[in-house]
């Protein structure tokens, strides 16, 4: 499994601390949020000139949230064309669309959009598009997943698997989603859960011993990437999760 990092930054410090530092505590990568990558999106050789050497472990992943109505997907587009001039391998989207009130043709009916564009993405550009399941957004509760997944066709939209967002939505059995997705799944958002509020990495009350168990079980050799959310200071956070996940992945 490759280790990877991804966490908000507040200021261009941060930033740049988080993107010339990651390699030192372990992480192979790292998978940006939407705001340390935005200002590039139309100029990617700015990012590759500012990044250097780093720039394509830098910018592994991009995640990115939207709609998918016109203007959503046209976002989506110009964020395939970003990821494929800086060597990103995967975009994680995250369906901004409340749960509340939709069917399951509905649900069906993204499958298929997403479908489509997960095809652009690797035909054309080079780079997977990944699904973040997520709390209060389309594929949240345990039937979803099936209702979605049937739906997408011949593999083309992955699957990012985030274990506090599954145990929030209510599905604690995790490793029981890693074994049946097993085929789709391309990343692993690591992050905790307590009390209604995402955590450090082994400070909530998540059991993290089935996960592995799970994760071994498949073979799985993707990526494994703290997601971390809990507000931690950045070079704590960094040093906690990568101890955290390296201890964990061998045992």
């Amino acid at each position: 499994m490759k280790l990877a990092f991804s966490k908000s930054t507040a200021t261009d410090a941060e930033r740049q601390f988080l993107f010339t530092s990651f390699r030192s505590f372990g992480y192979e990568g790292l998978q940006l949020k939407h705001g340390q990558y935005r200002e590039y999106i139309d100029w990617p050789e700015r990012f590759i000139e500012q990044w250097g050497s780093e720039a394509k472990a830098a910018a592994s992943g991009l995640i990115t949230g939207g709609s998918l109505d016109h203007d959503g997907i046209e976002e989506l587009r110009r964020l395939f064309k970003f990821a494929q001039h800086v060597g990103t391998e995967r975009i994680v989207f995250c369906h901004a669309q409340p749960r509340q009130g939709l069917s399951n043709a509905d649900i069906k009916g993204f499958a298929k959009i997403l479908s489509d564009l997960g095809k652009e993405a690797s035909l054309h550009y080079g780079v997977a598009l990944s699904l973040h399941h997520h709390y209060n957004q389309p594929v949240m509760y345990r039937q979803d997943f099936a209702v979605f997944f049937d739906a997408v066709d011949d593999q083309a939209v992955k699957l990012t698997v985030d274990t506090a967002h599954l145990v929030k939505s209510g599905i604690t059995d995790i490793a029981g989603i890693i074994s049946d997705y097993r085929h789709v799944i391309d990343t692993i958002h690591m992050k905790d859960f307590a009390h209604g509020s995402f955590e450090l990495l082994g400070q909530g009350s998540i059991d993290f011993v089935p996960v592995f168990d799970a994760l071994h079980k498949i073979g799985y050799n993707g990526w494994l990437c703290a997601d971390e959310e809990s507000g931690s200071d950045l070079p704590g956070a960094m040093e906690t999760c990568a101890r955290f996940m390296a201890h964990a992945s061998m045992h």
